[in-house]
């Protein structure tokens, strides 16, 4: 960081009280030495630009309104900053001053993301999306807010167009020291979901982080012994695996049944206890289950069972109890009670994990499988996102359900009890509560951060939940429900609220991160406007972008199958870091409109994958909106890209891909090689299923209408990309390479 100590220290600041010293003298005097301390030079001090206004006009003939600001601060080509200089008897903290310097900060040409005045007596810094002010002080004073100054304003301070480097994952030789600020960002990981016995099969969650995934970035990013922190718990992948690695953790969400899940998980019991518990259960519960209608009647007389609790207004039904049928109340009921009775704690909510694993398939929202077992099947809630009750009722034998949850659980806790025991427990804390205040942990207390939020109206998770907690006795109130992230719901919350709740949470998993430590933020969502709420509020809480990673989660859901342009099969994993002098993302000048940026980057990717999935699309528009800082253009314009990709492009419903139009040529400049193996490959596929080998000749002569956008390539160039995605067959035709025998990229 540049010295200021001599920075006017030699100005006579009662200058300021002559008549003579006026905008000019301020911008000279004041400001030009503040610009060049800061580290500008000629060649990034714009002075003076005419801009034409983005909104005004003025007269019958609507002749635009010319705009000028003092002086446009740039960095590798992009606009930083604006600061415009006053005189020193005007007002430059609010008012119509303050207005017009905003104006020029959020112009189409310029999109900077600090505004500053100064009327040399004093400074005032803005960032154009935070009301109040950043920086405020005497001009007398700018040495004691230097430090605070240059963090946000010096060249330095920026970053556009990062070129970022995945890293395959590596084991870390025991020699090398392990340097936070230097971790690379993993390439996308191939999943493992079912691999494991601890996540796999043991409860249902509406959304779950493939362990492996998750494990790879913990190990990544911390050192055994660190604190591992996910916010948004959900199932509890994180806590798991960072115990599982070695690290300590904790585990926050708003729902209940999150908390109970996870804490029955991993509670430590003795196997032997565990499995005579069980037997006890089962003989009591075999021996005296309610099956006739009489026993049925007076089992739902004695056995407790959830009754009153209304549903979402989407339910197929109102209330709780008219999810089950009298006999699965009746034996639901008996069940619990029959476990109820266990009286270690441990080993009684390790049997109500199965238990609640059982009501997910004993209620008449069950699903079954039409292509595996009835057993094979889900709820409602899991599979649609609601209580719909089910065209066919499905009359599952509730111990033999019970005994597979049990089986399920055990094998669960067998395959943890080395790293996850009685030794090792403390390592772990488990709290209902909001990411929104995060007052149970310290500030920078936390090593690493990966969490998967809430994805705005998509999961109602306490809605959806009421049937679990309602069985388990798990309290929901009022102020949860105010407290959840999400948008839409029961609670009818705006987009407005939900950004709110996110925002609050960046803001408090950046207080309770060291320094020189990482976050890693899952998201999924078409609306530009969330990932921009998101790399907004990391932004001004502090953080610094450090990347974007493209990253699949699985199988394709059934909600993906079901809604395929509404609902995005992966997901992007969004890394920060907490450093002292972070690094804004400046607002590239794109020098064209919006829609251009969607079709080119459309092309680009139809053109590197021969088609592209709508998350190949989504993805590669989120990460360049993030990277180039034009995700607020976009979410002005687009909140879903459905519509133009649909209107612009051919769609296959059964390879899911995005294709030009048929012999449609490419609208924007993608590159010449790209857009010539895109044709070839469309070519050669068609050709050989016509059972067809053309000529060269015949290729050229299909392909360079196509090709002709502003470059002609020459048949050499044609025959270098056709040699990397055909073959030859027989003397002088040509058949398209087997799948796998050549990249797309």
């Amino acid at each position: 960081m540049q010295s200021s100590q001599k920075l006017l220290k030699d100005f006579n600041f009662k200058l300021l009280n002559s008549p003579d010293f006026k905008e000019d003298s301020v911008r000279e005097e004041i400001i030009l030495p503040i610009l060049k301390a800061l580290g500008y030079n000629s060649q990034n001090i714009i002075r003076s630009k005419n801009l034409l206004h983005p909104f005004l006009k003025i007269g019958s003939k609507k002749r635009p309104i010319t705009i000028i600001p003092d002086y446009l601060l740039k960095v590798k080509d992009n606009f930083a900053f604006v600061l415009d200089a006053k005189a020193p008897n005007e007002q430059i903290t609010q008012g119509d001053n303050v207005e017009q310097v905003f104006s020029y900060a959020i112009h189409p040409e310029i999109r900077a993301k600090y505004f500053a005045l100064s009327n040399g007596r004093e400074f005032i810094l803005f960032r154009q999306d935070i009301e109040k002010p950043l920086i405020y002080c005497n001009v007398k004073d700018i040495n004691k807010y230097w430090e605070q100054l240059y963090k946000y304003l010096s060249p330095e301070s920026f970053q556009t167009g990062k070129e970022i480097i995945y890293t395959p994952v590596i084991e870390k030789s025991k020699e090398e020291k392990f340097d936070y600020l230097k971790r690379p960002l993993l390439e996308e990981i191939p999943v493992k979901k079912r691999a494991a016995k601890r996540h796999f099969g043991v409860h249902g969650y509406f959304t779950k982080q493939s362990w492996n995934i998750v494990a790879e970035y913990i190990k990544n990013f911390s050192q055994p012994g660190d604190i591992i922190l996910d916010p948004y718990g959900g199932s509890g992948v994180t806590l798991i695996e960072a115990l599982m690695n070695d690290r300590k953790a904790i585990h926050i969400d708003l729902n209940p049944m999150s908390v109970f899940i996870v804490s029955s998980l991993i509670a430590p019991v003795k196997e032997r206890e565990f499995l005579d518990a069980f037997d006890r259960v089962k003989n009591s519960y075999v021996k005296n289950e309610p099956k006739s209608k009489e026993e049925i009647k007076q089992a739902l007389k004695k056995y407790p069972y959830p009754k009153g609790f209304i549903l979402p207004k989407s339910s197929d039904v109102e209330k709780i109890e008219d999810l089950f049928s009298d006999k699965q109340l009746a034996q639901l009921a008996f069940l619990k009670h029959l476990i109820n009775k266990e009286k270690n704690n441990n080993i009684r909510n390790s049997l109500l994990l199965a238990f609640s694993s059982s009501v997910n398939k004993a209620n008449l929202t069950y699903h079954h499988s039409t292509y595996a077992s009835e057993n094979a099947g889900n709820s409602g809630p899991m599979m649609y996102y609601r209580y719909r009750l089910a065209p066919q009722i499905v009359n599952l034998d509730l111990m033999e359900t019970f005994t597979k949850k049990f089986s399920a659980v055990l094998n669960a806790k067998r395959e943890i009890q080395y790293k996850i025991n009685e030794q090792t427990i403390s390592n772990a804390s488990i709290y209902k509560g909001t990411a929104t205040d995060l007052k149970q942990i310290k500030s920078e207390s936390i090593d690493y951060i990966y969490t998967d939020p809430p994805y705005g109206n998509k999961i109602p998770y306490l809605d959806l939940s009421v049937m679990w907690n309602a069985w388990l006795d798990l309290e929901v109130t009022k102020k949860d429900r105010q407290l959840e992230a999400i948008e839409g719901g029961e609670q009818e919350k705006t987009k407005q609220e939900y950004s709110e709740l996110i925002a609050k949470s960046i803001e408090e998993m950046y207080r309770v991160l060291k320094f020189d430590r990482w976050m890693s933020f899952v998201f999924a969502h078409k609306d530009p406007e969330l990932w921009h709420l998101i790399l907004d509020s990391a932004e001004r809480a502090g953080f610094e972008y450090a990347g974007a990673v493209k990253q699949a989660n699985g199988q394709t859901s059934f909600k993906k199958r079901q809604h395929p342009f509404t609902v995005l099969a992966g997901q992007l994993i969004i890394n920060f870091k907490k450093v002292k002098n972070p690094k804004a993302i400046l607002k590239a000048h794109l020098g064209m409109d919006i829609s251009e940026i969607i079709l080119q980057t459309v092309e680009g990717v139809i053109a590197q994958h021969n088609g592209a999935t709508l998350e190949q699309i989504n993805d590669e528009l989120v990460i360049k909106g993030l990277e180039l800082g034009f995700l607020d253009l976009l979410k002005k314009e687009y909140s879903d890209l459905t519509p133009i990709l649909l209107d612009s492009f051919d769609y296959d419903d059964d390879t899911e891909l995005f294709t030009l139009k048929k012999n449609a040529k490419f609208k924007t400049h993608v590159d010449i090689h790209l857009r010539i193996k895109y044709y070839l490959i469309s070519y050669l596929r068609r050709q050989k299923l016509e059972n067809k080998f053309p000529t060269l000749e015949q290729i050229v002569f299909h392909i360079m209408p196509l090709l002709r956008n502003g470059v002609t390539p020459e048949h050499q160039t044609i025959l270098n990309v056709l040699e990397t995605v055909a073959v030859r067959h027989g003397a002088d035709t040509w058949k398209i390479k087997e799948h796998g025998q050549f990249e797309l990229f």
